[in-house]
C-alpha cells in the first residue's frame, strides 16, 4: 500500500558505506569516518537515531521518556507531566502524525478516484495500478542507475532482486485481493477484516527489528481501533453498507489481502532502514510493473477493451496514480520516522476523510459519531508512543551494497523533510 515524490536531485552528500550481501545489517569497519559523516549529515538519520556500528544493528535504543512523578505533590506531578508531554510532542512525532494523515488522505483520494472510474464504466483494477508501478519504476530506477551505474544496478538485480520480487509480488496481490473482496463481501466486513493487517505487521516488525512493545502501545492500538469501530457504527447507522454477493469468499480474500499488506509494510520498513529509498522503491516499481502487467494482460484484457476510455477516465487515472505516488514515497519515510505499524494505525482515519469528500461529492448526511471517531484515532496514535520514543522501533543503518562500484551517494531529498 502501502507513492513517490519527485524531488530535485542537486546536492551530493558523503559516500554511503557499502552493504555486504551476506549480512545486510553489518557496517563495514573500514568505513568508520563515512559512518560518522552519514550520521551527521544523512537526512535519513532522523534526529535521535544512531547509525549502528554493526554489533547491535537491530537492537532498539533504550527508552528515554521522562518519568511522571505521582507521589511528590501536585506541583511536581504537573511539572513531570509537562516534561513528558514535551518529550512526546517532539518534531519527529509531529511529522509522523502529519505524514500519517497525508497517506490516509491519499488512500481516500484513491478510493474516490476508483469509485468514479467504476461509475464511468472503467472496471480494470489491476490495469489501474499498473500505471502506479510503472511511474515508480520510471522515477526511481534512473536515479538508482545514476548512483550505482548500469553494472552496479545489474548486480543489484542479480543478487538482491529476488527479495524485491517477493515484496512486489505480495504488494501486487494484496492490492488485487482487497479490491476483489469489496466485490463479494459487505463494506463493513471489509473495514473490520482489513484491520488484520495491524497485528500481522506488528508480528513481522518484531521479527525483523525486535522492538520492545510497551503496554501503552497496545493501549494506543486499542484506542485507534475504537475510533475505527465508531466509524463502522456510523456507516451501519447511515445504511452505507451493501449486500454481500458471496461473504465467505469475500472475507477470505480480505483476510489474505490484509495479511499480505501487513507483511509488505513490515518488510519494506526492514529494507528502507538498511538501503537507500531510491533502491527499494525503484525495485518495487520495476518488479511490480512486470508482475502487474502480466496479470493485467491475462485477467483483464477483455475489461481493458470494453472499458470507457475518454478524457474523464484518463484524468481520473492520472489523479489515482498521483495520489498513489505520494503514498508510496511518504510511506517509507514514515517507516523510518516511526514504524510500519504506526503507518497502519494512521490510515484508520481514512474513512473520516472519505466522509469529507462524500459531503461535497455525494451529499452524504454526516452522522455525529464520525466527528468523534477521528479524534479518538488521533489520540490512539499519540498514546502509541506515550511511553517509548519513536527510536525504539528500530535503527537506521542505510548502506549501499558492497558489490556496487558506481557513484554511490545519498540523495539529499530522501528524508530531508523528516529532519528539519
Amino acid at each position: 500500500m502501502s507513492s513517490p515524490s519527485q524531488q530535485d536531485i542537486q546536492q551530493t552528500l558523503p559516500t554511503l558505506p557499502r552493504r555486504s550481501f551476506d549480512d545486510a545489517d553489518r557496517v563495514d569497519s573500514k568505513y568508520p569516518d563515512d559512518r560518522k559523516s552519514i550520521e551527521k549529515s544523512d537526512p535519513t538519520s532522523v534526529e535521535g537515531v544512531e547509525v549502528s556500528d554493526g554489533s547491535d544493528a537491530n537492537r532498539p535504543i533504550a527508552p528515554t521518556r521522562p518519568p511522571i512523578v505521582w507521589n511528590e505533590g501536585v506541583g511536581t506531578f504537573f511539572k513531570s507531566f509537562g516534561a513528558r508531554l514535551k518529550s512526546v510532542f517532539d518534531r519527529r512525532l509531529v511529522l509522523s502524525l502529519l505524514a500519517g494523515q497525508l497517506v490516509s488522505l491519499c488512500i481516500t483520494c484513491t478510493s474516490v478516484a476508483t469509485t468514479s472510474l467504476f461509475q464511468r464504466g472503467f472496471n480494470a483494477p489491476t490495469t489501474q495500478t499498473f500505471f502506479l508501478y510503472f511511474a515508480l519504476f520510471a522515477i526511481y530506477t534512473p536515479y538508482t542507475i545514476y548512483q550505482y551505474g548500469f553494472k552496479g544496478w545489474g548486480k543489484l538485480i542479480l543478487r538482491d532482486g529476488w527479495k524485491y520480487f517477493i515484496l512486489a509480488c505480495c504488494d501486487v496481490e494484496g492490492n488485487f485481493l482487497v479490491v476483489k473482496a469489496y466485490q463479494y463481501t459487505t463494506l463493513l466486513s471489509c473495514m473490520l477484516l482489513d484491520c488484520w493487517a495491524i497485528p500481522v505487521c506488528m508480528f513481522f516488525q518484531w521479527l525483523y527489528q525486535r522492538p520492545k512493545y510497551h503496554w501503552t502501545q497496545i493501549l494506543g492500538v486499542t484506542i485507534a481501533m475504537a475510533g475505527l469501530g465508531l466509524q463502522v457504527l456510523s456507516d451501519h447507522n447511515t445504511e452505507k453498507d451493501y449486500p454481500a454477493v458471496n461473504m465467505v469468499k469475500g472475507d477470505i480474500f480480505m483476510l489474505v489481502g490484509a495479511t499480505l499488506y501487513g507483511f509488505t509494510n513490515a518488510t519494506e520498513e526492514k529494507f528502507v532502514r538498511t538501503s537507500p529509498l531510491y533502491e527499494v522503491v525503484g525495485q518495487l516499481g520495476m518488479w511490480g510493473t512486470l508482475i502487474n502487467g502480466i496479470q493485467a494482460s491475462g485477467l483483464e484484457w477483455k475489461n481493458m477493451r470494453d472499458s470507457t476510455w475518454n478524457g474523464e477516465t484518463v484524468g481520473l487515472l492520472v489523479a489515482y496514480t498521483a495520489a498513489m505516488l505520494i503514498l508510496y514515497t511518504v510511506a517509507p519515510l514514515l517507516y523510518r520516522m516511526a514504524s510500519s505499524t504506526y503507518y497502519n494505525l494512521s490510515i484508520l482515519s481514512s474513512d473520516f476523510y472519505g466522509l469529507l469528500f462524500g459531503l461535497f461529492l455525494y451529499h452524504y448526511k454526516p452522522y455525529f459519531l464520525y466527528f468523534i471517531a477521528f479524534p479518538v484515532t488521533i489520540v490512539g496514535l499519540i498514546v502509541y508512543f506515550w511511553s517509548l520514543p519513536l527510536e525504539t522501533q528500530g535503527k537506521l543503518n542505510i548502506q549501499a551494497p558492497t558489490y556496487v562500484e558506481g557513484r554511490v551517494t545519498m540523495h539529499h531529498g530522501d528524508v530531508e523533510a523528516a529532519t528539519k
